[in-house]
């Protein structure tokens, strides 16, 4: 699961802020049970029996549009399964695969390490204490989240992960970043140090 923002501004439903808690990833057994990629660090108070979530799903699915309800959480062998409502057998099942699973959320319910898109949108980006750029924009998919990044006339794709992202400090209108070398500035090119040599060898 990444860090990144649980809890998102989304216009899926009428404008509501909903929580993306979960991906169906794979059939289980033969009753329709889904395994679940959990994005919520409350899955038994969000996969209570009677819970209902919007699907993000391909347009051409037949569950384009649809939401699902809980029939069953469970911990099988470690991982969370889930059972939904009128998914009886592991062909429907296969049909829900890779589907996220999103519920609509009060704004005044915030999960640890979890931000609304609004709140990081406009942070300053500080690198070494200097400040780099601004969060444009944030980008969801199902590994994970990238902030953004406006540097200058180019945009930055920073994944929004702990080791990356490890502050933010929305407060003080920040995020800290301790990115990999090359994120945020080109490698030298080898070609060009290669060449670089050869002149100072002759020289």
């Amino acid at each position: 699961m990444s860090r990144t923002t649980d809890v998102v501004q989304k216009d899926r439903n009428q404008g509501k802020n909903q929580l993306r808690v979960g991906r169906l990833v794979k059939a289980h057994g033969l009753k329709g049970a889904l395994k679940l990629e959990l994005y919520t660090d409350n899955p038994e108070r969000r996969f209570v029996t009677g819970a209902e979530f919007t699907l993000q799903v391909p347009e051409a699915s037949p569950w384009h549009g649809k939401t699902v309800t809980v029939r069953e959480y469970r911990v099988m062998n470690g991982n969370p399964v889930v059972f939904l409502d009128d998914v009886e057998d592991r062909s429907a099942a296969e049909g829900l695969v890779r589907a996220i699973l999103w519920i609509d959320q009060d704004t005044s319910e915030i999960e640890e390490n979890a931000w609304f898109d609004q709140q990081l949108v406009g942070l300053d980006v500080v690198r070494d204490d200097v400040v780099v750029g601004k969060v444009a924009r944030i980008e969801h998919f199902p590994a994970q989240d990238l902030l953004i990044v406006k540097a200058g006339d180019q945009e930055i794709m920073v994944p929004f992960v702990e080791a990356i992202v490890p502050t933010v400090d929305v407060a003080a209108g920040k995020v800290i970043v301790t990115p990999p070398a090359g994120l945020f500035e080109e490698l030298p090119d080898a070609a060009g140090s290669e060449e670089d040599a050869a002149a100072d060898a002759a020289e």
